[in-house]
């Protein structure tokens, strides 16, 4: 059999090792329009930031080193210019010498990946405008940073490329202004959530400019010099990024009726298979699905690459690997706070109609007499089956291995009560006794069987509608007179079983302490005194302030 794969990142090579590791005799021929293959698309901040001293340390492999452990040929500067489905071939230009050729398959391997999205009026060439999407990219900055005098760098977007060469611009001591097209940053996160990575951004003296789109572009000797934003601002521009997004390379197919996805990605079953016999796809190209509801999910990442390649080698020869779908987990550092997500955000859950209930746990990462700093996590669960949906984490301690841990409880169907169970390791550098993986788990079991929780959001509507309410903080005085949620009565914990009778049993109650731990005490006390309804607020005071700013910002 002959395998035809096109592209040979992080999805192609993939595909190329797994086939030649479960079978010796088939032809494999990977095509590659560049030059360099099975790169770190993921690493190439790192190195333009300094943290990676030799660019070539993100280039592994060569072509001559897949020949030699796999024998597999992989042909760079090679493009494929058309597939003819019919007749099973693929025309092909040598771009060292622009001849065409053509080859034929007995299965073909789309790992294309997707392309940069160029915004106007960008859609012009300037000599200090960039995308950063593969190793020329990475080579241009690098020379261009190197050469030229470079002060004011403006990014637009705030993905997860954006966000990381922000970071590293900055740490070059540069000045760096990030440019959003919608009024939040970071928009797989919930908008609070995001406003919390929005602060540490502020704090780390980078300009953050919202709601706008670049209009026109002033240059001098086809350099951008300034900006004009939508807004009627104009920013200094000594290096313009352009992290918009990518669009999927489909356009090897877009000839045929090959089926594609919402996102315009093409669309495979759980074998890599597209629409059309004998072409499969993998990677950036390919649309994936999620593990909780199966609705399609484009989150295009090397990690999820590498494993559709391998998929896809192992089905081409005979093997019954199958893709499970995707939770769209991602994680970022910016500067000293790392955050991340997986699952359904709140507003993805509430869209998809779910009955949820929301989590604000706010916990050290380890104990705090080991100088353990604080991370939040937001955890929502489903009401009707008690499974964990979704979950976002900010914090500067063991934010990564806290998301594992619920990546890998969400996709094994966990209910949010057998997170309480779990044995994980434990020692006062590492973690708390109760870990916040843990007490997530817990505090999530009790919200939903009789210990409701209310979100700062929720309560901040409720009090701009002027909702009858009793909201008591369960503080000590001293920290109630420094500041508390308006309406809100001071009754330390301490005193409620003897001040109880200033209360209405019957009016809804919402108890809240600093981060939620003596809310939910202050709860349990009140409804055993016979209080209808009883609210914690989750996550405090602490957060409610932060997310009253949120609101109030936006």
């Amino acid at each position: 059999m002959k395998i035809i794969v096109i592209g040979s990142v992080a999805a192609g090579t993939s595909v190329a090792a797994k086939a030649r590791r479960n079978n010796e005799e088939n032809e494999i021929t990977v095509y590659e329009k560049g030059k360099d293959i099975s790169y770190s698309v993921c690493g190439m901040p790192f190195y333009l930031g300094g943290e990676v001293e030799a660019l070539d340390t993100l280039i592994p492999r060569d072509a001559k080193w897949f020949k030699q452990r796999f024998n597999v040929d992989i042909i760079t500067e090679t493009e494929v210019v058309s597939i003819d489905e019919m007749n099973q071939t693929v025309m092909l230009k040598d771009l060292t010498n622009n001849k065409l050729f053509e080859n034929r398959y007995d299965r073909l391997v789309l790992a294309t990946g997707a392309a940069p999205r160029v915004i106007k009026p960008f859609d012009k060439h300037y000599k200090n405008a960039f995308t950063m999407h593969n190793m020329a990219d990475t080579r241009a900055i690098d020379a261009y940073l190197k050469t030229q005098t470079v002060e004011n760098v403006v990014v637009f977007g705030t993905g997860y490329v954006g966000l990381e060469m922000m970071e590293q611009f900055r740490k070059k001591g540069l000045s760096v202004t990030l440019v959003q097209r919608s009024s939040q940053i970071m928009t797989n996160f919930d908008g609070e959530i995001a406003y919390r990575a929005e602060q540490v951004i502020l704090e780390n003296g980078v300009n953050i400019i919202k709601g706008v789109t670049a209009q026109k572009v002033f240059t001098e000797n086809g350099q951008a010099k300034t900006v004009l934003l939508s807004n009627g601002v104009q920013i200094p521009a000594d290096l313009i990024l352009l992290a918009t997004g990518v669009i999927p390379q489909t356009q090897l197919l877009d000839h045929t009726h090959v089926e594609k996805g919402e996102s315009g990605a093409l669309k495979v079953d759980t074998n890599m298979a597209t629409s059309i016999p004998n072409i499969y796809a993998v990677g950036d190209v390919v649309e994936s699905f999620s593990v909780i509801d199966g609705s399609p999910l484009y989150r295009p990442m090397g990690s999820t690459a590498n494993k559709m390649g391998r998929i896809a080698g192992d089905v081409l020869t005979g093997g019954s690997l199958a893709h499970r779908g995707v939770l769209g987990t991602g994680i970022i550092r910016l500067f000293d706070t790392t955050i991340a997500q997986a699952g359904f955000t709140e507003k993805v859950a509430r869209e998809k109609g779910y009955d949820i209930e929301v989590l604000y746990n706010i916990k050290p990462g380890h104990a705090d007499y080991l100088s353990g700093t604080e991370n939040v996590i937001k955890a929502i669960a489903n009401r009707q089956t008690g499974k964990l949906l979704g979950v976002q984490i900010i914090g500067k301690d063991g934010v990564d291995k806290r998301i594992d841990v619920f990546v890998t409880a969400i996709t094994f169907g966990a209910k949010v009560a057998d997170l309480f169970h779990l044995d994980l390791a434990y020692q006062p550098l590492y973690a708390t006794t109760k870990d916040p993986v843990l007490y997530t788990g817990m505090a999530l079991e009790n919200a939903l069987h009789g210990r409701p929780l209310l979100t700062p959001t929720e309560l901040y509507q409720l009090l701009a509608k002027g909702t009858e309410l009793q909201v008591i903080d369960v503080r000590s005085k001293k920290q109630y007179e420094a500041q508390h949620i308006e309406t809100a009565i001071s009754m330390p914990l301490a005193d409620i079983r003897t001040r109880s009778s200033e209360l209405n049993k019957n009016v809804p109650t919402i108890a809240y302490c600093n981060k939620g731990v003596s809310g939910n005490a202050a709860q349990n006390l009140l409804l055993n005194l016979g209080f209808k309804t009883v609210y914690n607020l989750s996550g405090g005071h602490k957060n409610y302030q932060m997310v009253k700013c949120y609101l109030e910002d936006k």
